[in-house]
């Protein structure tokens, strides 16, 4: 029985089929990519336990992990440094690379020769100065392509906290 009032149809998404969108290519290689990393930090470990013994490839661990540590803490106190300067002068921070520092050591930390190396090229200033300037062209492209952000915010806010999507059509039919 109705009081009087219309009530809205709803076209729920199971009457319209279902469009998928279509998949990343970093959401589809980065398992792939990470995968082969890890298979790679495991053979090379095995190659110099092999070629050495067991107690070396141990102590290049460790060494790393102090190293990275140093050098993640280096930089923090650089990047703070920087931060409280331009705050007593009024002015915005200067660049100093800090960031590739700080992945520069936490690559050090990651266990791994790889990621050792990896980790050693940050360190170095052309290295930094090459990987900032790719950064940044990459970052200056995203953000001229229309609408890639905005899609990223607009996904997040349709999806709810439970997981939850609800997607449909609301049709009111006022007459």
């Amino acid at each position: 029985m109705t009081t009087g009032s219309p009530t809205p149809a709803y076209r729920t998404s199971a009457q319209q089929p279902p469009v998928r969108p279509r998949r990343s290519r970093l959401r589809t290689f980065l398992p792939l990519a990470l995968a082969a990393w890890l298979v790679l930090e495991i053979w090379l470990l095995t190659v110099v336990a092999g070629a050495t013994s067991g107690l070396v490839v141990l102590l290049l661990l460790v060494a790393g992990f102090v190293l990275g540590g140093v050098v993640i803490k280096r930089a923090g106190r650089r990047a703070f440094q920087n931060l409280n300067e331009a705050l007593q002068r009024g002015s915005a921070p200067r660049r100093g690379g800090n960031g590739l520092m700080m992945l520069g050591g936490l690559f050090l930390m990651i266990p791994g020769l790889a990621s050792d190396v990896v980790g050693l090229l940050l360190l170095l200033p052309p290295v930094q100065k090459a990987v900032s300037g790719y950064g940044e062209r990459k970052l200056r492209a995203a953000a001229a392509t229309p609408g890639t952000l905005g899609d990223a915010f607009q996904q997040a806010r349709i999806h709810r906290p439970d997981g939850k999507v609800v997607q449909g059509e609301v049709i009111r039919d006022d007459r």
